[in-house]
């Protein structure tokens, strides 16, 4: 398994027809694209995400926050989150947990849950490249400033390639 550290780009907290999102994107500079990858969450763990993302503190603690407590009363860390698989719209991931002792476990975990407890702890997210290529998008912003730059560079091209008898 190949992976690929990500970043989260944005979280989109949808309602009523609109759906939640959390777009990650590649985080290293050596293989800079232009990808996303959007996964589909629900409503709530998008609130979750987005709280542990700006470290809103609760009253209470959420789910995600008792995850996050149990791992410190355990002497475990959460090493790592990872999004393994995709089937459709239906995304695959799994925690990364080193025990006390050094043994690692390796548990199945929907994205949203896993992504909103590696905000809390801080540890990274990585992708599968099979997931990367079966799953991301272009991000469009990206794509049409590429496509800009070429049309000044075509431009440029023509303009230094004018002699003056072309005008005659």
């Amino acid at each position: 398994m190949s992976l690929r550290k990500m970043d989260i780009k944005s979280v989109v907290v949808g309602g009523g027809p609109i759906a939640s999102i959390i777009v990650l994107e590649p985080q290293d500079a050596l293989h800079k694209s232009s990808l996303r990858l959007p996964i589909r969450i629900g409503h709530i763990e998008a609130m979750a995400i987005s709280l542990g993302v700006d470290q809103t503190p609760q009253g209470r603690p959420l789910t995600h926050d008792l995850m996050r407590s149990l791992l410190d009363a355990l002497n475990a860390d959460l090493k790592s989150v990872r999004i393994t698989g995709v089937s459709g719209t239906t995304f695959f991931a799994q925690l990364e947990i080193i025990s006390d002792e050094g043994k690692h476990h390796y548990i199945d975990a929907r994205p949203s849950d896993a992504v909103a407890l590696a905000v809390r702890t801080g540890s990274p997210i990585y992708a599968d490249e099979m997931v990367l290529e079966t799953a991301a998008a272009p991000d469009f912003a990206d794509v049409e400033k590429d496509v800009k730059k070429q049309e000044i560079a075509d431009f440029h091209e023509f303009v230094e390639s004018l002699n003056p008898e072309d005008f005659s």
